[in-house]
């Protein structure tokens, strides 16, 4: 997010808008990667990738508290995006770990 923070500026004058929706397809392979014994840290991590990448896109001004400031009003405004990226990564983690359990048990009973 970091990276795609950068490109944003880069590409797009850090438009809080296009970084939010690149925001949801990386929750979706965040949460589609991630090792299964890490399951339950996508729906984590993914809200601190946000905030991490918001640090190239949000407004900054001349000192660190006019930095901090542009941070926290991204964050405010770009809530819904944040959240709706945080559920995507959820439900896709719930999911794979419903279907885990379903192949573990399926396992069980072919053993015994």
């Amino acid at each position: 997010m970091f990276l795609l923070g950068h490109l944003d500026a880069l590409l797009f004058g850090s438009s809080l808008t296009v970084y939010s929706v690149l925001f949801l397809p990386v929750c979706a392979l965040t949460a589609v990667w991630v090792r299964r014994g890490d399951l339950m840290t996508a729906p984590v991590v993914v809200p601190i990738a946000f905030a991490v990448g918001l640090v190239p896109v949000a407004d900054h001004g001349g000192d660190l508290g006019d930095h901090l400031m542009g941070l926290f009003s991204a964050l405010a405004t770009q809530a819904g995006w944040l959240y709706g990226g945080t559920l995507v990564a959820g439900l896709l983690v719930l999911v794979r770990r419903v279907r885990l359990l379903a192949r573990r048990a399926a396992a069980r009973r072919r053993q015994a």
